[in-house]
């Protein structure tokens, strides 16, 4: 991996992040941006690329934090397998806390806790998919690393609009962290001629 290819992954994930949450932010807040003309749209929507790009430079630092944590896993725990079944151990807490820990804090009475289960379920389910390309395109053992990456790691990242629990800032947050996310993961391997295709080639 070259300094070229780390510059084309800084600036390909930077620009995924910002038009990806550009696009939900400015959705998210149509009925301000359309109501004062065109200027009000442009700066609104110049907001939202540049809030989004802050939120994806977010994602990178998580990123390399993640590959530096395998890493040290791999180190401390000497076997793949070992290290994959505490990340899935991991996995199942935060998806459970993501929930759970939600409905505990921002629930009103009488509230179910099966609309605080939506949101932990499709990303669950959106990393299975991201896991299973993953996979396809190195090997089986880069299933649970990318599982973990996608609902651990971009869990850790939203925290700070968790705990705000503003819906609107919750998928303003969200949208740029999950693409950013997205793109490192099924990128990298290309980058770095380690998938199933190029090492063929």
């Amino acid at each position: 991996m070259n300094s070229r290819k780390v510059v084309f992954l800084f600036w390909s994930t930077l620009l995924v992040g910002s038009i990806t949450g550009g696009i939900v932010g400015s959705i998210l807040n149509s009925d301000r941006l359309l109501g004062g003309g065109f200027a009000n749209f442009f700066w609104g929507a110049v907001w939202a690329i540049g809030i989004s790009a802050a939120f994806s430079l977010i994602s990178q630092m998580g990123f390399f934090a993640y590959l530096t944590l395998h890493r040290f896993g791999l180190g401390i725990f000497k076997s793949v397998r070992l290290w994959n079944r505490i990340q899935m151990v991991v996995i199942a807490f935060v998806v459970f806390d993501l929930f759970y820990l939600r409905y505990a804090a921002f629930a009103e009475a009488g509230e179910s806790i099966w609309s605080y289960m939506v949101t932990p379920v499709l990303l669950l389910i959106y990393g299975l998919v991201i896991a299973a390309i993953k996979a396809k395109d190195t090997n089986r053992q880069a299933f649970i690393q990318a599982l973990f990456f996608i609902v651990v790691v971009t869990t850790i990242e939203w925290v700070p609009a968790l705990t705000a629990n503003d819906p609107k800032w919750l998928w303003i947050y969200f949208t740029p962290l999950l693409a950013a996310n997205t793109w490192q993961l099924l990128i990298l391997h290309r980058l770095t001629g380690s998938g199933k295709q190029e090492a063929k080639k």
